[in-house]
């Protein structure tokens, strides 16, 4: 498997960013890690072993971020109102600066005019970050597979809410979203998958009412459901990597 290591300075971040590619040609996915993660936890987890069938045969290649989940969400201490802006620059990190990046990469190995969108994917608070990024730009992704997300952004900000906590919310935008908003086809013409378990350590009611208002207003994200035996681990985010891939691609 054909690695890189990429380092550069941030601007929206103002300091100097990690992220490893995994792989030689195919379409770009954007793997964020879990609560406080590192890129490295991709291949620490297994994660090249999971989507080496995809990797190794040119069908995709990964781009593995690091968060700062450990200065935004994760943060007990800072007030809301700061931690908030920080996660903001993070999100202009990706889709101004890491984006760009990743589509120059797939259009050099491929040989592909225009941009290529680019597929989002994490587990756990990695898929509120994957899914909120696809709801919120689908200018600039194609898709999303989401495993065990959380999909308000009371999960880190609590009770306080302004208008960055809104646009980091996926349950209260896609509340108010108009079932007409030109969105809706853009979510229709990509290929959304958001899946949780309703095993140990899962949480389940943000999943559900995404479902809801996916349902009501005709958006056509799969919310997948699986059962009481599955719980918020690797092992079962490795099956459902498995599983959900190859439908995610074809």
């Amino acid at each position: 498997m054909e690695t890189q290591y990429i380092k550069f300075y941030s601007n929206s971040l103002q300091r100097d960013m990690e992220c490893k590619l995994y792989g030689h040609s195919g379409r770009p996915v954007l793997f964020i890690p879990c609560q406080d993660g590192r890129f490295f936890d991709f291949e620490n987890f297994n994660m090249t072993d999971t989507w080496s069938p995809w990797i190794n045969s040119g069908e995709v290649m990964v781009l593995a971020i690091d968060t700062i989940d450990k200065e935004t969400w994760s943060d007990a201490v800072t007030p809301a109102y700061d931690r908030i802006r920080r996660h903001e620059a993070w999100i202009n990190y990706i889709v101004y600066e890491v984006v760009p990046m990743l589509q120059a990469i797939a259009r050099e190995r491929n040989g592909w005019d225009g941009e290529p969108g680019v597929i989002t994917f994490g587990c756990s608070l990695g898929a509120t970050h994957a899914a909120n990024l696809f709801l919120r730009f689908p200018d600039k992704f194609c898709g999303t597979l989401a495993l065990s997300g959380i999909y308000t952004a009371a999960y880190g900000f609590g009770d306080y809410m302004d208008e960055l906590i809104y646009a980091n919310s996926p349950v209260h935008y896609m509340e108010s979203m108009p079932w007409h908003h030109p969105y809706v086809e853009k979510y229709n013409n990509a290929k959304g998958i958001i899946c949780v378990g309703t095993g140990a350590w899962e949480q389940t009611e943000t999943t559900f009412r995404l479902k809801e208002l996916f349902e009501q207003k005709g958006i056509n994200i799969w919310v997948d459901i699986w059962g009481s035996d599955v719980n918020h681990d690797w092992p079962w985010w490795h099956k459902q990597v498995s599983y959900f891939v190859p439908k995610l691609l074809y």
